[in-house]
């Protein structure tokens, strides 16, 4: 018996087929982006560990793939090793740390505001489970040194766009900011160290409803002023979550104003592009849990489909700590598998202008070098051509070239300039 040839847990092998849908799909993404300005970079899959430890990561900390040191570095005989003795890099698990380091290492050589986009692996070790793996695709868009509601608009402009281009339409973006978030829960009476657990329950509102909300908060012991006063700011957008007007009437006093108008600017403006495409929804309760947001925060829902396939937010203070002073910062994350799921679901087929082709001959009999001149001219007039020996049973030879997404097909007879095309559908 040979060698386990599985891929790590977590990990997986994709098919020919889904390369090229996801080739596809990235390529219908990167489209939409780059007509909206903005410009593709590359990172290190590897980066020094006290970036990726700096505690700004939230949970993804915790599920970071170290990697030793090596060589003379790795020093095992030492007493009393720790973890830190013996680690110096590891896999990043997002792309957000390594663009914030990245900025801050290139920043002489870059524009301002400087509009990027980054496609790449991630790693994160936690337990597999059905659509979750520990090395999975991220697509982000980036606006670094834009202070205004500007890069939020053209953020949420840009992502909508790519997700519209994949063929989703009715989907919602919810929209919040953290220091609406913050004044909310202060106003309202709550303790500051208590902040976390009123989020992690306002963040089910979706799930539970008004009464599962309230029925937590009651089950953490907080006060029933603080939880009544809550539920008083919920109600309104819980029963009409279109209307920002009432949502934000029904917010306690005390939270400040200048988010509350920028969020609404951001809603108006991109709202009256989105021409039924999308809606756009002020959420309270939307929290997102990296650590490294001080503004706006925002996510994608499509209907019929739980969860969201697009998240981001402003993060004005994270390129600081690299560079000595604060750069403001926004982004927005596609959740590239998720997406791919939910494509693969609704039996999303690679569009492409180049009709694949699948063009046979004769090993035994044909002359392979007026085959090879065939097989260009068909190239030439736009063909996707994959020149293959004819097999003895072609029947099931074009049932497999069927299933691998060839549309049609030619036999190769001598004398012919171009071979007659047939659709391999029924062949």
């Amino acid at each position: 018996m040979g060698a386990n040839a599985s891929p790590a847990r977590g990990m997986r092998d994709l098919l020919p087929r889904e390369v090229e849908l996801r080739d596809a799909v990235t390529a219908t993404i990167l489209d939409c982006y780059q007509r909206y300005g903005f410009t593709r970079i590359e990172t290190p899959a590897l980066e020094r560990i006290e970036l990726l430890t700096s505690g700004e990561g939230g949970e993804n900390e915790k599920m970071i793939y170290k990697v030793l040191k090596r060589g003379e570095k790795l020093n095992l005989t030492a007493p009393n090793l720790r973890e830190d003795d013996l680690v110096d890099l590891g896999l990043r698990y997002d792309l957000t740390a390594p663009l914030a380091r990245y900025y801050a290492n290139n920043v002489a050589k870059l524009p301002s505001p400087f509009k990027v986009i980054q496609v790449g692996p991630v790693w994160r070790a936690e337990r597999p489970q059905a659509g979750r793996f520990r090395q999975f695709t991220q697509c982000d868009i980036d606006i670094i040194g834009e202070d205004s509601e500007l890069a939020e608009i053209e953020l949420v402009s840009a992502t909508a766009e790519a997700i519209t281009a994949l063929g989703f339409t009715g989907f919602t973006v919810r929209i919040n900011d953290r220091q609406i978030l913050y004044g909310l829960a202060e106003s309202c009476g709550f303790a500051a160290e208590d902040f976390g657990s009123v989020f992690i329950t306002l963040d089910k509102l979706d799930k539970v409803g008004l009464d599962g909300v309230r029925a937590e908060l009651e089950s953490k012991d907080f006060a029933a002023g603080p939880v009544q006063r809550m539920m008083g700011a919920l109600t309104p957008f819980a029963m009409d979550r279109g209307d920002f007007a009432s949502t934000r009437a029904a917010l306690p006093e005390g939270i400040p104003n200048e988010p509350l108008n920028r969020l609404e600017r951001i809603i108006n403006t991109v709202g009256s592009q989105a021409g039924g495409r999308f809606t756009l929804v002020f959420d309270p309760t939307l929290v997102r849990g990296m650590g490294y947001y001080t503004g706006n925060i925002f996510e994608i829902e499509a209907p019929g489909y739980s969860g969201s396939i697009a998240g981001g937010g402003r993060y004005d203070k994270l390129i600081g700590k690299l560079l000595g002073r604060d750069v403001p910062a926004s982004g927005f994350s596609i959740g590239f598998e998720r997406l791919m799921q939910i494509l693969e679901q609704r039996g999303y087929t690679t569009p492409t202008s180049a009709q694949k082709l699948a063009f046979l001959y004769d090993a035994d009999a044909d002359d392979l070098a007026a085959v090879l001149a065939a097989s260009a001219a068909l190239r030439e007039q736009g063909y996707v051509v994959n020149m293959l020996p004819r097999a003895k049973k072609m029947r099931r030879q074009l049932d497999e070239l069927s299933g691998q997404g060839y549309t049609l097909m030619a036999l190769y007879r001598a004398g012919e300039t171009l071979p007659e095309i047939k659709p391999l559908e029924g062949h």
